[in-house]
């Protein structure tokens, strides 16, 4: 049986971790100004001090502040296209499993033809077409994270159209939209949130990916990606400090935010966790 009090940490160690990144990316920006063009050779690549706690990069630019930063555009990237993905993701998984048929197997197959091409592949194929910046990046990432959100919509659909609430709107004369809509969508909301948050830490490494291959965000802009990419020669270097902690803000935020759904999962399925527990 697990034991409720590691249950507990792990869920206030995980709620304070993404506290305290929501609170950093909220109001150090509005706080302190970065200047993204900035250039100081004489602070060039200094270790961690009280001064600079993250050292600064190979252009003396305080690591911290461009690590939060970066971290900000990332997290809004992360949060916006994880939203638009899931919208997506529940609209057609909810289409498909309420209309069943030859709409289900339509709606099922263009998931197919989508799962079959890798998803950093399309991504690089759809920011390709734009040129670089915030919102190519979140379109990329929207249209190549929608597909296990409907796959996961319309399993549930198709389990909910067996219960005893929706036979009772059926034969008391509800058509499928109704039933789709009234019934059937508000039930699968949770599932649907729980898939959207667990796409955000997903969503922000693809950002990283694409920034760090230079088709990204523009390379002068602060982001976990490019902080990484652009510190590859320093870290050949013996420099350590420019690589490691934009990757420890891109790895607690993503661990903090699996205890959180991990919990919440637990909460969804309280028969699945009694049944673990045993």
């Amino acid at each position: 049986m697990a034991d409720p009090r590691t249950h507990r940490i792990r869920f206030w160690t995980s709620a304070v971790t993404v506290g305290a990144v929501l609170l950093a990316v909220l109001l150090v920006p509005p706080l302190v100004q970065l200047d993204e063009q900035a250039v100081d050779l004489s602070r060039k690549l200094l270790p961690p001090s009280w001064d600079h706690p993250f050292g600064t990069d190979d252009l003396g630019r305080d690591l911290l502040l461009r690590c939060v930063y970066g971290l900000r555009v990332s997290l809004l990237v992360g949060l916006v296209a994880a939203l638009v993905a899931t919208v997506i993701g529940t609209t057609v998984g909810a289409a498909a499993g309420a209309l069943g048929g030859w709409a289900d197997r339509t709606l099922m197959r263009l998931v197919d033809a989508f799962s079959s091409v890798p998803h950093l592949l399309l991504g690089i194929f759809v920011v390709a077409l734009f040129r670089p910046g915030v919102w190519p990046v979140i379109v990329s990432v929207a249209v190549t994270h929608w597909l296990s959100t409907a796959r996961i919509v319309r399993s549930e659909v198709l389990s909910l159209r067996t219960r005893p609430f929706v036979d009772a709107a059926v034969s008391g004369g509800a058509g499928r939209w109704r039933v789709a809509v009234r019934h059937l969508l508000p039930a699968v909301l949770p599932q649907a949130g729980l898939a959207a948050v667990l796409m955000v830490p997903h969503a922000m490494w693809h950002e990283s990916a694409l920034s760090f291959l230079g088709l990204g965000l523009p390379s002068h802009q602060a982001s976990l990606g490019n902080l990484v990419q652009n510190a590859r020669s320093s870290l050949l270097a013996g420099y350590w400090w420019p690589t490691l902690f934009p990757g420890l803000l891109l790895i607690v935020p993503t661990l903090a935010i699996a205890g959180l759904t991990g919990v919440w999962r637990d909460r969804l399925n309280p028969r699945r966790r009694s049944e673990l527990m045993l």
